[in-house]
Parts: structure tokens; C-alpha cells; sequence
């Protein structure tokens, strides 16, 4: 439901305002003065502002430049009304940013007209703004491998339809990619795409974020929210870790995926929308539901149509392109378009068994070229230690054949970690000076014998 602010020092315009927009289906605020207006627009969010121009205690076009000042992140479209006007009063409007002018009295079918025009040319200008973020981040499936082939075939056949999708794959896979690719190939692309992570709510915020709060429903929500499920209304809306949800917020989510209407927190009016669901998990679901942490019901709901992301160290052929990709991605980023990355680099990163699957490999590709300024190629001994410590000075694999473990998962104590930041470190300064100990010692500020120790103890190779 749209929500409506009527401003005007005649309460009985005010009242007559206020019935008939409740009628055709709005919620309507109403003040009497510039002041509380002001204070009305700061804690909630307005679809439309009817505002007067004569004000007891201040001038309406004055709280217009106000209101325009405020950087609010989606501001409400603002109609003046005067019973006064002028052709300099609505030009000065209009250059302020006013949707439009009416004049007293009223005509009240004007009035719903322009009302409804407002808050559809808000609605426009909010999706096109989501929907350009959106082309920012642009949506593909990067490998050649036979499993990411696969995804993307099976991708073309289901997107076009409204089925749900559940999407399994441990985290960093790249689920939420997978799903907005689904969104920028299906009949909703040219509409919004909205995520919200369960697992990042606390639980006594989520069914707020799902579905909305009324003014005041919520204790810190003095202003009124649009849930995910009323902002992705036409579109697609993505549940990250939708396996982190509490029994309770599953209840409210299957009924309103059976339904398509929900209640927002403190509502007494039930918000219908035509939304498709896509959700992501990284737990086993069934071992969830025989445990009783997860609905088998809507499990069922959800998986109409499951998809499995393989993790990197399944399809590690795929690094090549994954780290060709990051690398133009923040080259671009940093002003460095033209960096390449080395056989030897590659090699080593392939042999790496990347427990933190592709968000990981970016990670460490974005770190490499800001701890590297003025390389153009990145090369083995640019990597951090995570690649080094898989392979033995000359190069050739442990001959365990282990692919190791990263720094999250090795350095489980504050000694380790420290270690592991000396030796990075230590490995950058030996690179800014061409493998040059004595110049490294000097550039740390330590004795040349101290320096060679420290890389002893450390494990970093020696090649002055």
C-alpha cells in the first residue's frame, strides 16, 4: 500500500483529503504545519507529499527545498497546492523539483490523478536506479568446465519460467551470481532484483526485513519499511542461507510463498505481490529437516528446481579464466587495465585446494595487486603464502601431494597468525628489492643476520 502525507493548515481539507485516499486504498499521515512535516518526512517514507503552500508557521516551497536537501535515498514526489497560485509560485516549484501544481479548491479528480502519476513516476525512478546497480555487478557463469557448461544449459532451459530455484553449494561457489543470471535471462529482467542474506539478520529483525513494519510496529522502527518481499514485487527476490531461518520466519515465508500476500509487522491489511523466489543454501537440507530445523514443507516449495554449484577445487581447469576475470575487474578498478597474470602463477594457484572457492580466489587476487603497485605481471613469488607453502622451492608439488589448507584454516592460533603476516610481508619487501636480503633488512629495519633467521624460521626461500 502506498503511503500518502497530506500538509495543509486547513483541517478540514486536511479530514475530507484523508477519507478519500483511505478509500481508494492509501495510508495517509496528515499534518498542519512545516514543522512537523519536516519531522514526518525525516522518520518515515513517503510515496507522495500533497503540500500547501501557506503554512502557519512557514512556507510550503521553503520544507519543498528542505525536503530536497535531506539526499533522502528514495524521496517521496512532492504536489503543491495553493489557493493562491501564480505562474512565478508553480515555476518556483517546479525548479525546486515539485512533481506538479494544483490549485484550491481541489478538484478531486485531478487530485487522484496526479497522485497516481506521482507516485507511478516514483516507483520508475526507484526501479531504474536498482535496476542499474544491477547492471554494474554483470551477471554470467565464468568456466568451461563440464560442470559449469552444465549450470549454464540448465540455466537457459529454467530461467525463462517462473519456477522457484534453490540453489545448493558450499559458500563462495558463487550462488548469488548463479542467481542473478537467472533474473538477467528471465521475463523479469527488465524489473528489480532484491537479495537479503537470512543469515546476516538477527532473528528478532528478519520477518521486518521480509515483510515490512507498520509506524511503530517495531521496537528502533519509529518509521514505516517496505520488506524485501513488497520491494522485489514484479521481480526476483534472492533468500541467501535461507537455511539459517528460524521455524517461525519459515512458517510466515511458506505462507506467504503459497499465498503471494503477507502482513507486514503491525499491519491489519494483508500486501499482495507477484514475486519469484529464488534461495541459496550451503547446508545439507535433509540432514536440517530430520533434525527438525527445517520445514520439509517448504523445502518442497522451494525446490522446484534445485541447482548445485560445484566448489573451484572441482573444476580448478576454471581458475585460468576465474583469475583473468578478478584481475581485469580490479585492474579497471585501480587504474591498472593491463596487468597479466604468469604461468607459474596460475600453477601455483591450481594447486591450491581453495577451501574459500571463487570469493577467496578473488580475494587474493585483489590483495596481490594492491601489496604489488607497479607490477604488470603477476608472478609466483608475488602470491601470498597460502600458494607458496603447496609448493617446494624448486617448484615441484609436496610430495604428499597435499594441497594444504589456507591462512583460516592453518593459523588457528594468534602465533600462527602472526607468523603468516611476517612471511607475506617479508615475501613483499623481498620483491620490492629484486631478492636483495641486504636491502630487504635494511628496508624492515632489521640486521641483515636477523633478517636471514626470521626467513629461516619462517620458511621463506633464500635466493640473494
Amino acid at each position: 500500500m502506498k503511503h500518502v502525507l497530506v500538509v495543509d493548515d486547513e483541517a478540514d481539507i486536511r479530514s475530507l483529503l484523508e477519507e478519500i485516499l483511505r478509500d481508494e486504498g492509501y495510508i495517509v499521515t496528515t499534518s498542519g504545519s512545516a514543522v512537523e512535516a519536516m519531522e514526518l518526512i525525516r522518520d518515515a517514507e513517503y510515496d507522495a507529499v500533497l503540500l500547501d503552500i501557506w503554512l502557519p508557521d512557514g512556507d510550503g516551497l521553503d520544507v519543498l527545498g528542505k525536503v530536497r536537501d535531506l539526499n533522502l535515498p528514495s524521496p517521496p514526489e512532492i504536489i503543491m497546492i495553493s489557493g493562491h497560485g501564480t505562474i512565478e509560485s508553480a515555476v518556483r516549484a517546479t525548479k525546486l523539483g515539485a512533481y506538479d501544481f494544483l490549485e484550491k479548491p481541489l478538484s478531486l479528480e485531478r487530485t487522484l490523478l496526479m497522485l497516481k502519476n506521482a507516485i507511478e513516476a516514483r516507483q520508475l525512478r526507484r526501479d531504474n536506479r536498482e535496476l542499474q546497480q544491477q547492471l554494474a555487478q554483470t551477471a554470467y557463469v565464468t568456466g568451461e568446465s563440464v560442470p559449469m557448461k552444465a549450470l549454464r544449459q540448465q540455466i537457459r532451459l529454467m530461467a525463462p519460467t517462473n519456477g522457484r530455484v534453490l540453489i545448493f553449494g558450499e559458500s563462495g561457489t558463487g550462488k548469488e551470481r548463479i542467481a542473478r543470471t537467472m533474473h538477467a535471462q528471465s521475463q523479469r529482467a527488465d524489473r528489480v532484483f532484491v537479495e537479503l542474506n537470512c543469515a546476516a539478520i538477527p532473528e528478532n529483525h528478519i520477518e521486518s526485513e521480509l515483510f515490512g513494519h507498520r509506524h511503530g510496529a517495531v521496537d528502533g522502527g519509529a518509521h514505516e519499511k517496505r520488506g524485501t518481499f513488497e520491494r522485489a514485487d514484479g521481480g526476483t527476490l534472492f533468500l541467501d542461507e535461507v537455511g539459517d531461518m528460524s521455524l517461525k520466519t519459515q512458517a510466515k515465508v511458506l505462507r506467504a510463498l503459497d499465498e503471494q500476500r503477507f502482513y507486514p509487522v503491525g499491519a491489519h491489511n494483508p500486501v499482495h505481490v507477484d514475486v519469484r523466489v529464488i534461495a541459496a543454501t550451503n547446508k545439507n537440507l535433509d540432514d536440517e529437516i530430520a533434525r527438525g530445523n527445517f520445514r520439509e514443507d517448504l523445502f518442497y516449495r522451494l525446490n522446484v528446481i534445485p541447482f548445485y554449484v560445484p566448489p573451484l577445487r572441482d573444476r580448478i581447469e576454471d581458475l585460468p579464466l576465474l583469475a583473468h576475470e578478478f584481475l581485469q575487474e580490479f585492474g579497471r578498478q585501480y587504474g591498472r587495465p593491463r596487468v597479466e597474470i604468469a604461468s607459474d602463477a596460475v600453477a601455483a594457484l591450481q594447486n591450491y585446494r581453495w577451501p574459500g572457492n571463487v570469493r577467496e580466489l578473488r580475494n587474493v587476487i585483489e590483495r596481490v595487486l594492491i601489496l604489488n603497485p607497479k607490477a604488470n605481471r603477476i608472478e609466483r613469488k608475488h602470491l601470498p603464502t597460502l600458494a607458496h607453502r603447496e609448493l617446494r622451492t624448486d617448484g615441484v608439488p609436496a610430495a604428499d601431494g597435499s594441497r594444504g589448507s589456507s591462512l583460516a584454516e592453518g593459523s588457528r592460533t594468534l602465533v600462527e597468525a602472526r607468523e603468516a603476516y611476517e612471511r607475506d610481508y617479508i615475501l613483499k619487501k623481498l620483491d620490492d628489492c629484486h631478492g636483495n636480503v641486504s636491502r630487504a633488512a635494511e628496508a624492515l629495519g632489521l640486521e641483515r643476520s636477523h633478517l636471514y633467521r626470521k626467513m629461516k624460521a619462517l620458511g621463506v626461500p633464500i635466493r640473494e
